[in-house]
């Protein structure tokens, strides 16, 4: 790994300079004086100050100097700029290479991938425009990068200044006057006559379109930060090229320098992973509901402010009724909590009664109280449930204790996910109780990969093998080949994390079940969905403004993950992963993953609540789940709050899943 450079730009350079990369350099900054228009003024070097001076075509109330360090393959730019008079100012730089655009694909990790053409035309995609430029705390890694399908070559940006401040604008959506300061820039692409560019700069500006709310576009922003006279602000970015022969690998290599770049380091831990479990545990004692035939665990749309049960049961997805459950069961008999033992026993006696269609499928979603279920299934939400109850089997047979009925019932859906697979190997998203597809895209197939190995294991049926082999085969040659994982979540359609975190995970489980040369595929499957999966985890903490209650609370974004290109904010959705990066670290010697895995462990329990630190959550255990980090709603509060509707179901069984870091292992083992 070539030594990471910080390249520090304005939004400034010289029209018509070269660098020793084959790019083209040029810069601009823009100046707005309140109630007038802004000026917008090319840059371009001195011939009469000496080096490293920016100069306009006419004179402006600051000086720009400029220290450039360039190599054969980095460019380091410091800039800075210091006033002569106050000002309000946004700068601008522009790299273009000499890449054709068209022949490009594009990368904003955890925002943007390939061309975003799996988001619909109401998120940031090529469906609106061919360049975008977007705020840094969008992004897990304040870095774009541009990429040539048909060289392998690859040019990147990455600001590397450390951000410390934020400040609070009065609008959104055109030029827009900063409160205070702030150390967000900007970060982009742009086609540029043809060729495709580079664009960064600061104070930030979004464009051609501010994404402000889940498939909502507004207007374009450019935001503005004030210097006093004599004031000076620094800022540096780093400017890299180089070669990879995927855009899979592609995103490995600038992951990797990212990663050493930015160099992040876990949070101070506030729990033992003891400590955090027994908070957590209060979630099942308090959100049981044993009023309906369905006994349940409460983890659908409640509200912040009270944590209410509702009347909504759903064993999957952001419900995880039967995983709680075993995670309850668990926990309950190991630490004396008869209670929640008991809550998990008549849990799963009621699923096996009352929780299965005429089909034979699990019932997914029922709404009690609005007297509604769902009648569209999905591959995901059947194939977490069939892992839970996998998972409550094995240990209910280490314990001695056997459940013939539900092993029929497991084997009867079994088979109906083999009805469902296509000859290429992968599942339907969604179809009827009948089996007729209503979404027959496979980016939810790696769900189905678990429970087939794990089926293999505890029924010793060679036909679940050969399944989960059939969707490996098929996440090799559609997903992970072509770096393209979408539509694993359920409620958004995009580019999306948690496609790319279960192929990783897998080709993991692919692992227990075979060996050899076959073994070793997986492995390194599994390792290149990793490095993508990684690329939506922050480096980096963004920045709060004081108001914004995440940032008064002292939250750090680094370990936590992006959601997907529709919704733009963190969550701590990590289950196994975690995991998988240990594993991966020591079988292919890759210490970064181990290094990865140990902030994402540290930083995942900062917003536990807990008597006297609640962190706006109206009850203990109730871990929170849409965190806005960036300026970017999901309905309500905007960055540096939640919305105020959550589902803690899912989040308290990822952590969970996280501190139990030998259960897979123990799986297979048994």
């Amino acid at each position: 790994m070539k030594k990471c450079l910080s390249i520090l730009f304005a939004c400034c350079a010289i029209a018509g300079e070269t660098s020793a990369m084959e790019g083209r350099l040029s810069e601009r900054i823009t100046l707005k004086t309140p109630g007038n228009p802004a000026a917008t003024y090319d840059l371009r070097e001195s011939a009469t100050e000496g080096g490293g001076i920016l100069e306009a075509d006419q004179q402006l109330p600051l000086t720009i100097r400029r220290q450039k360090t360039e190599t054969e393959n980095e460019i380091r730019i410091v800039l800075t700029l210091t006033a002569t008079d106050l000002l309000y100012y946004n700068v601008e730089a522009l790299f273009t290479t000499g890449l054709t655009h068209e022949n490009c694909l594009f990368y904003m990790p955890g925002f943007w991938y390939h061309k975003n053409l799996r988001s619909p035309k109401s998120a940031p995609s090529f469906h609106t425009s061919d360049s975008w430029q977007v705020r840094e705390d969008r992004l897990s890694t304040p870095l774009t990068g541009i990429y040539d399908e048909k060289s392998g070559t690859y040019y990147t940006v990455l600001r590397t200044d450390t951000p410390d401040c934020e400040a609070l604008a009065c609008h959104n959506y055109g030029d827009v006057i900063l409160s205070g300061k702030t150390s967000l820039g900007f970060t982009g692409f742009r086609n540029a006559d043809a060729h495709a560019a580079l664009v960064f700069g600061f104070p930030y500006c979004e464009a051609p379109k501010s994404y402000v709310r889940k498939l909502t576009l507004a207007p374009a922003v450019r935001a503005f930060e004030k210097l006093e006279k004599g004031e000076t602000r620094r800022l540096t970015w780093t400017l890299r090229k180089g070669v990879s022969p995927s855009y899979s690998s592609f995103v490995a290599d600038v992951w990797n320098y990212s990663f050493d770049a930015l160099d992040p380091q876990p949070v101070k831990p506030r729990y033992t992973p003891a400590e955090a479990k027994a908070i957590l545990a209060e979630y099942f004692a308090q959100s049981y509901v044993g009023d309906y035939p369905l006994k349940y665990t409460s983890g659908v749309e409640l509200r912040t402010a009270d944590c209410e049960s509702t009347g909504i049961a759903e064993i999957g997805f952001v419900g995880r009724v039967l995983l709680n459950a075993y995670n309850a069961l668990e926990y309950g008999e190991a630490n004396g909590r008869e209670d929640l033992a008991a809550n998990a026993r008549s849990i799963f006696d009621s699923y096996l009664r009352y929780g299965f269609t005429p089909g034979g499928l699990l019932r997914e979603v029922v709404d009690f109280k609005r007297e509604r279920e769902t009648d569209v299934y999905s591959i995901r939400r059947q194939s977490e449930g069939v892992y839970a109850l996998l998972n409550y089997l094995a240990y209910e047979k280490q314990q001695g204790r056997s459940h013939p009925e539900w092993e029929a019932r497991i084997r009867t859906l079994l088979e109906k996910f083999l009805s469902l697979q296509n000859p290429d190997g992968s599942f339907p998203r969604k179809f009827r109780d009948n089996l007729t597809v209503v979404d027959a895209s496979g980016g939810s197939t790696p769900s189905a990969t678990l429970p087939l190995t794990m089926a293999y294991t505890y029924f010793k049926n060679e036909a679940y093998r050969r399944s989960a082999r059939r969707t490996a085969d098929y996440l090799e040659k559609n997903l992970i080949s072509k770096a393209d994982y979408f539509s694993s979540t359920l409620d958004a359609n995009c580019e999306d994390k948690e496609a790319s975190l279960y192929a990783a995970t897998a080709m993991y489980y692919m692992t227990f079940v075979s060996e050899g040369t076959e073994r070793q595929r997986y492995i390194d499957l599994c390792r290149e969905a990793a490095y993508f999966a990684l690329s939506w985890y922050y480096l980096w903490d963004v920045p709060f403004a004081q108001g914004q209650m995440l940032g008064d609370a002292g939250f750090r974004s680094r370990g936590w993950g992006n959601v997907s290109v529709e919704n733009n904010h963190v969550d701590v959705f990590i289950f196994e992963f975690a995991t998988v990066l240990d594993f991966l670290a020591e079988t292919c010697n890759e210490p970064r993953f181990s290094r990865t895995s140990a902030v994402i462990k540290s930083s995942m329990l900062q917003l536990m609540p807990v008597e006297g630190s609640m962190f706006e959550i109206g009850r203990t255990g109730y871990y929170p789940e849409v965190v806005q980090h960036t300026a970017w709603d999901y309905g309500k509060n905007g960055k540096g709050f939640y919305n105020d509707i959550f589902a803690p179901g899912w989040t308290v069984a990822s952590l969970w899943q996280m501190l139990s870091p030998d259960r897979v292992t123990t799986f297979f083992a048994n």
